[in-house]
């Protein structure tokens, strides 16, 4: 109703404040509801709704039912939560696979780190050296497998690490790929050779199509299972096809990595993203351990 100045003595003021938005949406509730009323304006600026005393109790019901149902709005703003590190380290990564084919070159048979490091599926599977499923995927046939390596990796990789921080996030790739390379080993048994980051590549994708799909909920329809397919198709594309293309590698790369995306997303696993001291934690490990897989590698009773 109109604005009053002037208050009677059977009148009592339901609502006062400063807040103007606030008075017009009360205004518009006792409306609704039929109950007469007026707004008194204060020395200081501030509002009051007035109303009669007999229909006071009234008013004052509707008003808090309106609170209530009001309490959570307007929403929050969204935050970006999933994203934990804002610049990963990708060109870091991507250097150093570089810089370390500089120094072990394409593959030949009297390379010595290639002897030492290649993944051999007889080694692994009967001589027990299994450091060889992480030390492969440090060495490039040529420098075209780097090549599509560094640009394909380097690209999953980035957005991975934004979601997972860079400590959790490399350490899941490289347990993922080697889990990936174990299960190819068992499949084809020992006479296989690989090697290349190509694995860890796929597992990547594995784990950004898990992430996917466990915030594509509810389960089972077709927006949870988008990205699998996702994943898949970028399968069929990049990983099916080439001379020296080990397509089990990648298959069980992208099923490992799928399966490591998803205990990520599980249980306390996905707070441990926003600590600093786990994500440190989890990159001295990764580091531990592509240091001993290396030195186990060249230890000259490895040769």
């Amino acid at each position: 109703m109109d604005q009053a100045n002037q208050q009677t003595e059977d009148d009592v003021t339901v609502v006062s404040s400063s807040d103007h938005e606030l008075i017009d949406s009360c205004t518009l509730v006792l409306t609704a509801v039929g109950i007469e009323h007026y707004t008194r304006t204060g020395a200081d600026g501030s509002q009051a709704i007035v109303v009669p005393a007999a229909a006071a109790a009234t008013a004052a019901g509707h008003l808090d039912k309106y609170f209530q149902e009001n309490r959570y709005w307007p929403p929050a703003p969204a935050t970006p939560a999933t994203v934990t590190s804002q610049r990963p380290p990708t060109l870091m990564v991507v250097g150093a696979l570089a810089l370390f084919y500089l120094v072990t070159g394409p593959w030949q048979p009297e390379s010595s780190w290639f002897a030492a490091g290649a993944g051999d599926g007889s080694a692994i599977l009967h001589d027990d050296q299994w450091y060889r499923l992480v030390t492969a995927l440090t060495l490039h046939a040529d420098f075209a497998h780097l090549a599509g390596n560094c640009l394909i990796g380097g690209i999953v990789l980035h957005y991975f690490l934004q979601i997972h921080g860079t400590g959790l996030g490399l350490l899941a790739v490289l347990l993922s790929a080697a889990v990936g390379n174990y299960v190819n080993v068992q499949l084809h048994g020992g006479n296989h050779l690989f090697v290349g980051y190509s694995t860890a590549v796929f597992s990547t994708i594995g784990m950004l199509s898990a992430h996917q799909m466990r915030i594509r909920r509810p389960p089972f329809t077709a927006r949870f299972i988008l990205p699998l397919l996702a994943g898949a198709g970028l399968l069929a594309m990049l990983g099916s096809s080439g001379q020296r293309t080990d397509l089990g590698g990648h298959l069980f790369g992208l099923l490992a990595g799928i399966g490591v995306g998803l205990l990520l997303t599980t249980g306390p696993l996905p707070r441990l993203r926003e600590s600093s001291f786990a994500q440190t934690v989890a990159l001295l490990a990764t580091i531990s351990i592509l240091l001993l897989c290396w030195n186990l590698a060249l230890r000259p009773t490895a040769l």
